[in-house]
């Protein structure tokens, strides 16, 4: 284990095994989730397949961001993404679902090179620390609303958009008890306490499938369909089409279709990445990323392989923060993470069931704890508070990591170029990164460019 370097990182074993667990229990809706998003009948790939693959892209990656890293973050196919392959690419577009992997291919080996070239690290670098501590508070406001929704605690509503939900209902009250069984035992300083908050509501989950199954389903709550099974992945593996380059009608849209991957991939792994390393202290004293580039690049690796093997992006998950706080902080936590991914493949039916309001509670808890920085935020100085208010508001209410970082990466660039113009003395001038105006102007490009389309 000295590999690891545990107790340099304030480590051990059994935080690492059950960080790496809780992690994984938090991300295996993904199995699922995937499997019905890249399922759909529009689409046309074999949803038991993409079970496979999903399994087995995020167990293989995750090992590796573990090994050659050495950081606790855990990957995936990456949810949005795989909605924008599927319902807008596919489905909206009429691209074959083989023309679209070829485009998340594509979008792998730019962010390769990216990563090769340290383009990606110096971004992640750049952000001041005023932004890495609002991406903190900003994912930990973005998770928690997650839970909200999927315990049903928060609604939709068409008069006000989203509402408070019924608290008789079972998604809610499973819920708050998972909540209430991860503080209680936080506060006795049980170790687990958050993993022993997803079983216990898994528990309760099925004990009320088994009395109940009707009701339940109707809030997609179900016992496990038997426990061992194992879907081949050669419907979906290696169909990659790059027919598109030599159609000259089809090529700019097969390249739009790339970049936007690439955007919305690149500042959801920047901002998972920054926010929950600045959280747990993986950064280093000039608050740089510990290992950010090895970590970038292994994200980058893990798309191009994804797409192979039929599986829309891959990306590093934000649900990595409930393994942090578990007290994981090394990769040996993502090898554990990955190895019961790989294991899943075998146990899909198991892992499935898991319902979305047995994990909720993880994520709610997380997403307070996430926000315990935010009183180190300067919110006197405009220039720094309006940026990081930005950043925190609209992370949940985008529902994207990547559109809350671009907005508070933009307004800090605004706000700071017009606010040095108008200081007369230099010494008062703050000094901003020429990377965060590159940045800055890259988004205007890109606000106008979907504004007018």
């Amino acid at each position: 284990m000295e590999y690891f370097k545990l107790k340099e990182n304030g480590s051990d074993v059994r935080k690492e095994v059950i960080g790496g667990i809780t992690t994984f229990l938090t991300m295996a809706y993904i199995i699922a989730v995937n499997a019905n998003i890249l399922g759909d009948p529009g689409v046309g790939m074999s949803a038991p397949a993409v079970v496979t693959v999903t399994c087995l892209t995020a167990g293989l990656t995750t090992i590796f961001m573990g090994l050659y890293a050495n950081i606790p973050f855990a990957l995936a196919s990456g949810m949005g993404l795989n909605a924008f392959f599927a319902y807008t690419v596919v489905i909206k577009m009429q691209v074959p679902w083989q023309v679209a992997l070829a485009a998340v291919f594509v979008e792998g080996i730019i962010f390769i090179i990216l990563s090769l070239t340290s383009v990606r690290e110096a971004v992640v670098n750049a952000i001041p620390t005023t932004l890495k501590l609002a991406v903190t508070a900003g994912i930990g406001l973005f998770i928690a609303f997650i839970g909200f929704v999927d315990a049903g605690i928060v609604v939709t509503d068409t008069a006000t958009k989203v509402a408070m939900g019924s608290f008789t209902t079972p998604t809610v009250l499973i819920t708050v008890v998972g909540v209430v069984v991860i503080v209680v035992l936080s506060k006795k300083k049980i170790k687990g306490a958050i993993l022993w908050g997803i079983v216990a509501s898994t528990l309760l989950a099925w004990i009320f499938a088994i009395i109940s199954p009707e009701a339940a389903a109707t809030y997609r709550i179900a016992t496990p369909k038997g426990i061992f099974k194992f879907e081949s992945i050669a419907p979906i593996a290696f169909k990659l089409d790059f027919s598109y380059l030599t159609d000259a009608s089809r090529i700019l849209e097969f390249f739009v279709i790339v970049l936007t991957f690439l955007f919305v991939d690149f500042f959801d792994t920047v901002g998972t990445l920054v926010g929950v390393a600045s959280k747990v202290g993986l950064v280093d004293k000039n608050g740089n990323v510990k290992n950010a580039g090895r970590a970038l690049l292994v994200d980058s690796i893990g798309t191009t392989v994804g797409a192979i093997l039929g599986t829309s992006t891959v990306t590093t998950f934000v649900e990595s923060s409930a393994g942090f706080a578990e007290g994981a902080r090394t990769g040996l936590a993502s090898v554990v993470t990955g190895i019961l991914f790989l294991m899943a493949m075998f146990f899909s039916p198991l892992f499935v069931a898991i319902p979305a309001c047995a994990t909720a509670p993880a994520l709610i808890v997380v997403g307070f704890f996430m926000m315990e920085n935010i009183v180190k935020i300067d919110f006197s100085d405009f220039t720094e508070g309006v940026p990081a208010f930005l950043t925190i508001a609209l992370m949940p209410l985008t529902y994207s990591i990547g559109d809350g970082l671009t907005m508070g990466i933009l307004s800090y660039a605004v706000l700071n170029f017009v606010n040095n113009i108008f200081t007369k003395e230099p010494s008062e001038r703050k000094k901003v990164s020429g990377v965060i105006y590159i940045l800055a102007v890259l988004f205007i490009i890109k606000l106008i460019a979907t504004g007018s389309k």
